[in-house]
């Protein structure tokens, strides 16, 4: 078969190997679609050797099983269904209580394998994965369901535990309407009553995130915490959904936060948060404020993305290239002229 591989580090190639091989527990799927996030881009631009072997990359997959292990239960040949990518020990205390996305079996890092980081990923023909970490998706396309893996999920996982201060009347800011963020903000929409901001570079983005259901679009830049808390009456956004994570979005961030509010973190582009252990004026971080990382999402938060594409309240915006194009869609991703996500699709030639 066709694979999209780190070869070595920073060296992404398209190559044939072999189809996988499956144990007892696990499936063969036919991959159907393949998303690529910028973690992909970090993975590849990592000039450290982090896998001793060439890795398939792909986190955000969906297909159908044509093939199922002696010890699979429930799901049969040609079921459609999406990877979840939090490959977690399913025993650990965390696991137990539902935070799978924290397994403690991987120590204080706490970051359980994912397909493409460690085990081998979906950008490929086929690819195997152990049977408890499939969700159904039947009913939905499998090229835009995709995304959910991911782009979907970690910001639902970052917005379900931001509820106690998504109250109906506030403001929730969503920094980044790329991947996440244009999910993040029909997701915010979806499932709370509050007034959605959003913030980019790129005057194209607020244009799309108007669409998504933005009520406010803000230009970034240093007026932008300034515009959020004008909106506000000078208290500043309950919630702040930062999908970028650079000094400049973080600054931000701190800024608008309400008192008490919440800045979920889920961009990875090295920033700072400018915190101080000082009095508090009114400027900079509020008192009662929090700052949260996660890594991805649990099953559950995939399960209730893929329910709210399904009653058509979640739609990934998607860009469709071949496994050919793999190296096109790679660089097009670190250009930022991707509108939504970009998708590989074995069998598809061209890109949108």
């Amino acid at each position: 078969m066709r694979a999209v591989q780190l070869v070595e580090p920073t060296v992404v190639r398209l190559v044939d190997i072999p189809v996988p091989e499956i144990g007892p527990d696990d499936v063969l799927l036919r991959v159907a679609a393949a998303g690529l996030c910028h973690s992909d881009l970090h993975v590849v631009h990592n000039p450290q050797r982090i896998f001793p072997r060439p890795v398939t990359l792909g986190h955000e997959v969906t297909g159908s099983i044509v093939a199922t292990g002696s010890g699979v239960r429930g799901w049969a040949e040609g079921a459609p269904a999406i990877v979840h990518l939090c490959w977690s020990c399913g025993q650990c205390r965390n696991c137990l209580a539902g935070a799978d996305n924290v397994c403690l079996r991987w120590g204080r890092r706490a970051q359980p394998p994912a397909p493409g980081l460690g085990p081998d990923g979906g950008m490929a023909e086929f690819m195997r994965v152990p049977a408890r970490f499939l969700v159904r998706i039947d009913g939905l396309d499998p090229v835009t369901a995709a995304p959910l893996a991911d782009a979907a999920m970690t910001a639902y996982h970052g917005i379900r535990n931001s509820r106690d201060v998504l109250i109906p009347g506030a403001t929730a800011v969503v920094i980044g309407v790329g991947g996440l963020g244009h999910c993040a903000i029909q997701i915010l929409r979806a499932t709370s009553a509050v007034r959605i901001a959003a913030i980019d570079v790129a005057a194209d983005k607020l244009t799309a995130a108007a669409g998504y259901g933005a009520h406010v679009t803000v230009p970034a830049g240093p007026d932008a915490a300034a515009a959020i808390l004008e909106m506000t009456e000078g208290v500043g956004a309950a919630a702040v959904f930062d999908f970028v994570g650079n000094d400049a979005s973080l600054s931000t961030a701190a800024e608008c936060v309400a008192p008490n509010g919440m800045v979920q973190i889920a961009g990875l582009a090295g920033g700072r948060v400018p915190i101080a252990a000082e009095p508090r004026d009114g400027l900079g971080w509020p008192w009662g404020a929090s700052v949260r990382t996660s890594y991805g999402g649990t099953r559950s938060d995939l399960i209730e993305c893929v329910a709210l594409a399904r009653d058509g309240r979640l739609s990934v915006e998607v860009q469709r290239f071949g496994l050919d194009d793999a190296l096109e869609a790679f660089s097009r991703l670190e250009a930022g002229n991707v509108t939504g996500r970009a998708v590989l699709v074995p069998g598809s030639t061209r890109p949108d």
